[in-house]
């Protein structure tokens, strides 16, 4: 999420593209946003931009070359119209041709072309989650305090004399992203602060912030051993004068390294992490503190490293180089099949996996046709068996019958049963 440096940042780039140029014509929202629509629609106006913690707000005034329209101007002013953004999940401003129009740009302002001699130039508001809010002649949200940056003093102030409520009872890292409070600070502006300042992220948030009450009221930023409010205020600047777009998950920013070895705690090897009681993941190295959530869940993410495009071509080179390198190694030794050469000439892709099919077909009949034949020969000998068997039965048979009906009481036995038959017959 963008959090204070990243949308100053955005304001810089607003206000160094626009310097420059001039807006005609109607603000054009995307049929998809659920975002208010803006009323309007002149004929040449300006775009300036100012930020405070995570809001940021964009000042249309319009201006005129006519002399009898500069007079009226002078006495009822210019119009001007203030729009106040958010920037939620994945928000940003992007400024380019506007026939190269973005799939999600939601809300967008066109340059002003003279006689349709150049290609008119969009500022666009580009939210890819859509979770980003703008508000028509909106003004700084009243729930949201001075900004870490822009109201140093103003911020410091607003939590020492309020150090006594309720809401500093809860652990320091979940206090940090009370942007009443804490205006510009997010998910890995605190971790670093913590990790930077030796503080517990777990521990009570008064137990840090009331020790700095008993000091001078001096607020100038000490180089040697800041406290955490300095911290509140030294790590955005930092980021700022990295240069780039600060954190920018989705690797848009082809100096995102500058910005990744600046980072010492935050999605850092070694780190732990832990959900805090808002499901927030929080990450800390060491003892997290007595006010821990009862159940650690530890989030185990996989965070995908998109590669800009300088990056992605020039790891596409060094590969075609290695590929070549290969090739020119397996030829010199004999080992490549792009040399083997058949009737049809060269061995293409196509040819190699033809191949390659028959020969597996080959070897599956051969295999089909050994298992036929052992099965066959098993057949065959298990027939063998049962015959030799049947034999040896037959045979034992009739030698016990002769031996039996050869013996003289079976010799009588058989006489007296002829001639009961045959008197039975008579």
């Amino acid at each position: 999420m963008p959090e204070g440096p990243e949308l100053y940042m955005s304001a810089q780039f607003i206000n160094q593209t626009c310097r420059n140029n001039l807006f005609s014509g109607q603000i054009f929202k995307s049929s998809v946003s659920r975002q208010p629509d803006i009323d309007w629609n002149e004929e040449t106006y300006t775009i300036s931009a100012v930020t405070r913690g995570k809001e940021i707000k964009l000042t249309l005034q319009s201006i005129t070359n006519d002399q009898k329209e500069k007079k009226k101007c002078a006495k009822n002013q210019n119009k001007t119209l203030d729009i106040v953004f958010q920037f939620g999940m994945s928000g940003k401003f992007d400024f380019y041709e506007a026939n190269e129009l973005q799939k999600h740009a939601h809300l967008n302002f066109f340059t002003k072309t003279e006689n349709n001699k150049s290609v008119p130039m969009v500022l666009s508001f580009v939210d890819y989650r859509r979770f980003g809010k703008w508000q028509p002649n909106g003004n700084w949200s009243v729930e949201r305090g001075p900004c870490v940056l822009t109201d140093y003093v103003p911020f410091r102030e607003n939590i020492l004399k309020n150090v006594e409520l309720s809401v500093f009872r809860k652990p320091i890292c979940e206090v940090l992203l009370n942007q009443k409070y804490f205006n510009g600070i997010g998910n890995y502006l605190r971790a670093e602060i913590c990790y930077r300042g030796g503080i517990l992220p777990f521990q009570d948030a008064r137990s840090v912030l009331e020790p700095l009450l008993t000091e001078t009221n001096e607020v100038k930023i000490k180089s040697e051993k800041p406290d955490i409010l300095q911290l509140c205020h030294l790590l955005p600047n930092e980021v700022i004068n990295l240069g780039g777009t600060g954190y920018d998950p989705e690797n848009r920013d082809p100096d995102y390294s500058k910005f990744t070895e600046w980072l010492q705690c935050y999605y850092k090897p070694g780190m732990k992490n832990m959900a805090d009681h808002n499901k927030r993941t929080m990450w800390y190295d060491g003892n997290p503190g007595p006010l821990k959530p009862s159940v650690e869940k530890v989030r185990k993410i996989k965070r995908k490293k998109k590669v800009s495009e300088e990056v992605e071509k020039t790891a596409l080179k060094k590969l075609k180089v290695e590929k070549t390198d290969h090739d020119s190694k397996a030829e010199i030794s004999g080992k490549s099949k792009r040399k083997r050469i058949t009737a049809t000439g060269p061995i293409t892709r196509k040819n190699v996996t033809e191949e390659e099919s028959l020969k597996k077909s080959k070897k599956k009949s051969s295999a089909m046709a050994k298992n036929a034949d052992l099965e066959k020969s098993t057949l065959e000998a298990a027939g063998k068996r049962r015959a030799t068997r049947r034999k040896l039965s037959k045979t034992s048979v009739s030698d016990t019958n002769i031996s039996v009906s050869n013996t003289p009481k079976n010799k009588m036995a058989g006489n007296t049963v002829r001639r009961t038959r045959r008197g039975k017959r008579s």
